[in-house]
């Protein structure tokens, strides 16, 4: 199945509607849209067709404040999680952007960061962290309780070079990009190493520099291909199905894609959408399953 160019909204500026690196991108229930507003230090939340209908955040080390925001996620209350990147937290919000609570310090101890960056939670609203300068995935509670750690610096594998995303599927595997790496390394719910697979290059299965990462309903994994300016699909055992996108900004293309996010399908596979953070475009893209028809 390949993807068409659907629809798309924002540009730069500081406005409501307008971005400066928009960088990650998450979906609740309802289908609403949130974006990190990386280089605005804030959150804005949409409509599933790009309406403006809230935002929060500003440049600073305060509570509802933010130095570069990044990942961003929604549990099935609707509560919002962001990895505040800068200020070496995760922040946790309710669907309007009010405060709840904030969790992490600098550092390299457990439930301290060295850069926060993807976020993901499972079906049991545990909290799964990529921190990038620790190159080292952690485990939280929703309340931001430590479990769990896992990587070092390093090539082989379950070990991490700048882990740049993550994402669970509904079994409760998650996947990392392993972004300096240029892989994807796929393990169980509490860090048991499954599979690897990626080498670096612009060929089907490899990356430059792999960020934003996606599981669908089904299991299909979407990663945004950083620096080949693409979107790549694969099943859940890492074998290629597809890929989209180009360098540029026409519709379609990117400019160093960040965050994705997957809308599943209601009724039929018509309604599934992708929702992708174009990251120097400023603006998001919505993609939807091309309906092939048999002679």
């Amino acid at each position: 199945m390949s993807y068409v160019f659907s629809y798309k909204w924002g540009s730069f500026g500081d406005g409501p509607k307008l971005f400066n690196q928009p960088i990650g991108v998450a979906l609740d229930s309802s289908g609403n849209v949130f974006v990190t507003d990386q280089g605005n230090h804030r959150i804005q939340k949409f409509t599933s067709t790009g309406g403006f209908l809230a935002s929060w955040g500003e440049f600073g080390p305060g509570l509802s404040q933010f130095r570069f925001p990044a990942g961003i996620a929604v549990d099935s209350s609707g509560a919002v999680y962001v990895c505040d990147g800068y200020n070496n937290r995760v922040q946790k919000f309710r669907n309007d952007g009010g405060f709840i609570r904030t969790w992490g310090t600098p550092g390299s101890g457990n439930g301290e960061f060295n850069e926060p960056r993807g976020i993901a939670l499972d079906h049991s609203a545990n909290v799964f962290v990529t921190d990038v300068q620790n190159h080292r995935i952690q485990k939280f509670t929703n309340t931001g309780g430590f479990l769990a750690s896992w990587g070092t610096l390093g090539m082989e594998v379950q070990k991490f070079l700048f882990p740049g995303d993550v994402a669970v599927d509904s079994g409760g595997n998650v996947y990392v990009t392993d972004t300096g790496n240029n892989r994807i390394q796929k393990f169980g719910n509490d860090g048991t190493y499954i599979r690897t697979w990626g080498t670096p290059g612009s060929g089907n299965g490899q990356f430059d520099e792999p960020l934003g990462i996606a599981v669908d309903s089904p299991g299909n994994v979407y990663t945004a291909d950083f620096g080949n300016h693409r979107i790549q699909k694969f099943e859940t055992k890492g074998i290629f199905t597809t890929k989209w996108g180009s360098y540029g900004s026409a519709d379609g293309q990117f400019r160093y894609l960040g965050g994705i996010a997957v809308k599943p399908a209601k009724v039929s596979f018509l309604e599934e959408r992708v929702f992708v953070a174009d990251f120097q475009n400023h603006r998001i893209q919505v993609f939807k399953p091309k309906l092939v028809v048999n002679p």
